[in-house]
């Protein structure tokens, strides 16, 4: 636990640095009208979000990058630093980022506009970055494959952890993109869900997974400090996309990945309600499961207020996280 108060200081760092520089990315989206597009069927109060700025992801990725290339050039003089084995990481942190930024463009701007990329080409390159990032876990980094809550042995998967691991990576990568609709929501419940995993790399010994996730946390907080109700920005598919994937990621570093649908039940729930409802519709020929998906705005239909909704699922995922981190030390 000596690691804890530097994971602690790169947190702030990296909390320091987002703030200070998200000032001018503000303006810079400004400038070149960078706005979000609203759904007409969306409830009609978030009409008011349209036009604010999106493409955020760039607020947390930018520091998180820098920091992280920083502590791996120190290194190079001797001081201990993040680790290469973080780079993998980052690489995917960047590659999902760049896929968003494409998608948030093309929306905004591109002949798609209001939609984005089309899903089936969206989709294709999330499975070949997924299985590129399970094949390098897999033999570069040997990774373990998989550690289940009371069986301490780890489990192998062979030749099967490739295309599950890039199940998952694809699977939550999308599932926090559907978690990103509310003020503070889909910051919140990452910034969470890296800290849950922050605290178990720790206890594995795994320090630079654990400051990496510090990091992390430290920048999504500085991004929060402008995505907070009312949002003056989004993190749009930029930094949503990113989230998941990288999250994932790191969870399957620590092989505690069967723990990730308790760390991260909320994304989970918003991906399984969009599924329920598809299913659903087609089933019974255009009539609802629920009001609307994902679920955060079932909810706020009946009535709760956006703040509510943020708030009560953060606590959710909050003690959720906390369960997810008892079990993984079962």
């Amino acid at each position: 636990m000596t690691q804890m108060p530097l994971s602690l200081s790169l947190a702030v760092l990296a909390f320091m640095m987002t703030v200070i520089w998200g000032g001018p990315l503000l303006r810079i989206l400004r400038h070149f009208k960078v706005g979000k597009i609203i759904r007409v069927e969306e409830p009609g109060h978030h009409g008011v979000k349209m036009g604010t700025p999106t493409m955020g992801g760039v607020m947390f990725i930018v520091p998180v990058v820098l920091l992280t290339l920083l502590l791996n050039a120190s290194d190079l003089f001797g001081v201990a630093g993040i680790g290469r084995s973080i780079l993998l990481p980052l690489v995917v942190m960047l590659a999902f980022a760049i896929l968003g930024a494409v998608d948030d463009w093309e929306g905004i701007r591109g002949p798609r506009r209001g939609e984005g990329m089309r899903s089936r080409t969206k989709f294709l390159i999330q499975v070949v970055l997924a299985l590129g990032t399970a094949y390098a876990l897999k033999y570069l980094l040997q990774a373990p494959d998989l550690y289940l809550p009371g069986y301490p042995i780890e489990i192998e998967l062979g030749w099967w952890y490739i295309p599950i691991a890039a199940f998952v990576i694809v699977s939550m990568s999308n599932a926090v993109n559907f978690t990103d609709g509310l003020d503070g929501l889909a910051g919140l419940i990452a910034a969470t869900a890296f800290v849950a995993y922050g605290g178990i790399a720790l206890m594995q010994g795994q320090t630079y997974v654990a400051r990496f996730c510090f990091i992390m946390v430290g920048a999504l907080f500085g991004y929060l400090w402008f995505n907070v109700h009312p949002a003056m920005l989004f993190m749009g598919d930029t930094g949503s996309q990113a989230l998941g994937a990288t999250l994932t990621v790191v969870s399957l570093m620590t092989g505690q990945w069967g723990v990730l649908p308790i760390i991260a039940i909320i994304p989970v729930s918003e991906m399984v309600s969009v599924v329920i409802q598809i299913l659903y519709v087609r089933a019974t020929k255009g009539r609802r499961f629920f009001k609307m998906t994902p679920i955060h705005l079932h909810f706020e239909l009946l009535g709760w207020s956006e703040t509510q909704v943020v708030q009560r699922f953060w606590l959710i995922g909050l003690l959720a996280a906390m369960v997810g981190v008892g079990l993984a030390l079962v």
